[in-house]
C-alpha cells in the first residue's frame, strides 16, 4: 500500500513507529513474554483476602481505551479471555528522574490497538472495579491500522460494527471489537469436541479420506475442477466423503467417521457456502431406525455441551433438542402441506403439479428432483422443531437401500430443524448390481443436462462386489448445526473466513492472469 492510499491516522501511526525506533524502543520485540494471569480469571478469583496471591501478575493484551488523568491514568486492555482495567502511574513505571517513557512513549506514541505487556499487583478501586496497578510496561506490538471505535457504557455497546462486508472480510478486526463473535467460534469448537467425544466413547474411529478425487461422488452436486500437473489428469475437490468411508466399511472397520471439508460449486446464500464442514459416519450392521435414535442422543448431548440446555432460541423461535423427534414420510409431508397425494404420480404428472404450485422446474429434472423441489418449495420451511422426514422415493436416493416393506421407497431420512436440512441418513445400499443400475440412471440424467447428477464410480462398485455388510450412514451439516446452537442468522456468521469476492477487482484480474 502506497503512502498516498493511507489515511491520516495510518500516516500518524507510522510516524510514531519511526520515532519509537529512533528512541531505541523495539516496536516488535522477541515473542517471549512471561504471562501468568488472564483478565477474567483475575476478576473472577480476586478478593482482598487473597491479594497476596495477586501481588505479582503478568498480563499481555491490546489497549482498548485510555482515561488520561495527567500523572496517572486508567487503561483497559483486552487479552484472549476478556478485558481488565489497568492503573498506570507516572512514578511507578518511571521510578527514577527520567520520565521520558511515560511522558513521550506512553502518552504520545502508544495508541488504541497497540499490544502491551504489564507487570503489577491487583487491587480494587474506590468504585469497586478489580484492576491492576502497573509497575512495569512493555510495548509488544505497534498497531498501524486504527480499530473501529466501539463505545461501551453502563453495560451497553454503542456504535458496534455490524456491516457484513467489514465483519466477514476483516474477521480479525471483528473478533477484536465484538467479543460475542469470539464466543460463537468458541461454541463451534465445543460442538465439534462434543460430537467427537460422543463418537469416540461409542467406539467409532476417526479417519481421513482424500479431498482431491478423480470422481466427485457421494452427493448430487456440482464440483470444483482442478488439474494435477504431475499426473496430467483432471481432479475434483470432494463434494462428499461418503464413498471412501464405505470403502473402509468394506475393508473391515465397523464404525468410522470424519469431519470433512467439502466443496460445491453452487450458489451462496444465508445457509450455503461453497466450502463447508460435514460430519459423516458409517456403522456396520445398523439401519436407519438405529441411526435416528443415535442422532437424537448425539444432538441432545451437543446442545447440553454447547448451550447448557436442550431448549434453545433461534431468532424468536424456541427449539427443543430433547428426544424423541417427530417422524413423517416425505409423501405425507407433501400431502399435508399441498393437499396433493403425489405418491403414485409419474414424471409428467409431477411436473404438472409443480407448475400448478408455481415451483420452477425444467425438462432436465427427473422424478426424484421434482419431488425434491416440491418438498423444498412447499414443505421444508414448516418444520421448525427437529423432525425426521423419512421413506424417500428410490429415484431421489441412488445410494440408499430399498425399503424392506414399502415398494418404490428407500430407507432414508433427512433431519429438518428450523426449516432447513441438518442431516441426511440412509440404510446404505450394499447390493453392487442394484448400485450399478442406479448409477446408470444418474448417467442418463447427466446426459439430459443435470449437472448435479452422480458420476459412475467403478472403483466403488468393485469395492461393493467384495461385499459390504449391512450399514447405516449419516452426514451432518456442522455449519448449520452451529447456526442453530449459537442463534446465528447466517452461515457466514459461523465461518471464520467465508468466501467473498476479491476486495479489489484489479486484484481479481491479476489472479486470473496468473
Amino acid at each position: 500500500m502506497s503512502t498516498q492510499q493511507l489515511s491520516e491516522q495510518e500516516l500518524l501511526r507510522r510516524e510514531k513507529l519511526a520515532e519509537l525506533v529512533m528512541m531505541g524502543i523495539e516496536p516488535y520485540p522477541a515473542p517471549l513474554f512471561p504471562v501468568n494471569a488472564f483478565s477474567t480469571d483475575i476478576k473472577t478469583n480476586y478478593t482482598e483476602e487473597k491479594k497476596d496471591e495477586f501481588a505479582d501478575v503478568c498480563l499481555a493484551g491490546r489497549i482498548m481505551s485510555v482515561r488520561d488523568m495527567g500523572k496517572a491514568n486508567f487503561c483497559v486492555i483486552q487479552d484472549s479471555k476478556g478485558r481488565i482495567q489497568l492503573y498506570i502511574k507516572r512514578d511507578e513505571i518511571c521510578p527514577g528522574e527520567d520520565k521520558t517513557f511515560y511522558d513521550i512513549v506512553w502518552k504520545k506514541l502508544l495508541d488504541i490497538g497497540d499490544i502491551i505487556g504489564i507487570k503489577g499487583r491487583v487491587f480494587t478501586t474506590k468504585t469497586g472495579e478489580t484492576s491492576v496497578h502497573v509497575s512495569e510496561l512493555t510495548l509488544l506490538s505497534k498497531s498501524l491500522h486504527p480499530l473501529p471505535i466501539v463505545k461501551e457504557a453502563e453495560g451497553q455497546t454503542f456504535d458496534a460494527v455490524t456491516d457484513p462486508e467489514f465483519k466477514y472480510r476483516q474477521r480479525y478486526a471483528d473478533l477484536i471489537i465484538n467479543p460475542a463473535v469470539k464466543e460463537t467460534f468458541i461454541k463451534r469448537t465445543k460442538l465439534v469436541n462434543s460430537i467427537r467425544e460422543f463418537l469416540n466413547n461409542h467406539g467409532a474411529l476417526e479417519v481421513d479420506t482424500p479431498v482431491l478425487q478423480s470422481i466427485p461422488g457421494g452427493a448430487a452436486a456440482r464440483p470444483f475442477i482442478t488439474h494435477h500437473n504431475a499426473l496430467d489428469i483432471p481432479l475434483y475437490l470432494r463434494i462428499a466423503n461418503e464413498l471412501y468411508l464405505k470403502r473402509l466399511i468394506v475393508g473391515g472397520f465397523d464404525w468410522v467417521y470424519e469431519f470433512s471439508r467439502n466443496f460445491r460449486n453452487e450458489g451462496m446464500d444465508r445457509t450455503h457456502n461453497p466450502e463447508f464442514t460435514i460430519l459423516e459416519f458409517y456403522t456396520a450392521y445398523k439401519d436407519y431406525f438405529w441411526m435416528m435414535e443415535t442422532t437424537e442422543q448425539l444432538l441432545e448431548k451437543a446442545a447440553m455441551d454447547v448451550a447448557g440446555t436442550t431448549d434453545v432460541t433461534v431468532g424468536d423461535k424456541p427449539i427443543s433438542f430433547k428426544a424423541p423427534f417427530k417422524r413423517i414420510s416425505i409423501y405425507d409431508a407433501i400431502h399435508e402441506h399441498t393437499g396433493t397425494d403425489v405418491s403414485k404420480m409419474n414424471e409428467d404428472q409431477l411436473r404438472s403439479v409443480c407448475k400448478q404450485l408455481h415451483i420452477q422446474v425444467d425438462n432436465t429434472m427427473g422424478k426424484g428432483k421434482l419431488i425434491d423441489e416440491l418438498f423444498g418449495g412447499k414443505c421444508e420451511k414448516n418444520y421448525v422443531q427437529p423432525t425426521f422426514i423419512i421413506d424417500y422415493p428410490v429415484e431421489m436416493s441412488p445410494l440408499t437401500k430399498k425399503h424392506r416393506d414399502k415398494h418404490g421407497l428407500v430407507e432414508r431420512f433427512e433431519l429438518i430443524i428450523n426449516g432447513k436440512e441438518i442431516a441426511n441418513a440412509y440404510s446404505e445400499l450394499n447390493d453392487p448390481i442394484d448400485q450399478r443400475e442406479r448409477f446408470e440412471e444418474q448417467a442418463k440424467l447427466m446426459e439430459r443436462g443435470d449437472d448435479e447428477a452422480m458420476f459412475i464410480d467403478y472403483d466403488f462398485l468393485r469395492a461393493l462386489e467384495y461385499g459390504m455388510p449391512p450399514t447405516s450412514g449419516i452426514g451432518f451439516g456442522i455449519d448449520r448445526l452451529c447456526m442453530l446452537l449459537t442463534n446465528s442468522p447466517s452461515i457466514q456468521d459461523v465461518l471464520l473466513f467465508p468466501q467473498m469476492r476479491p476486495e479489489n477487482r484489479n486484484d481479481a484480474a491479476d489472479i486470473e492472469k496468473e
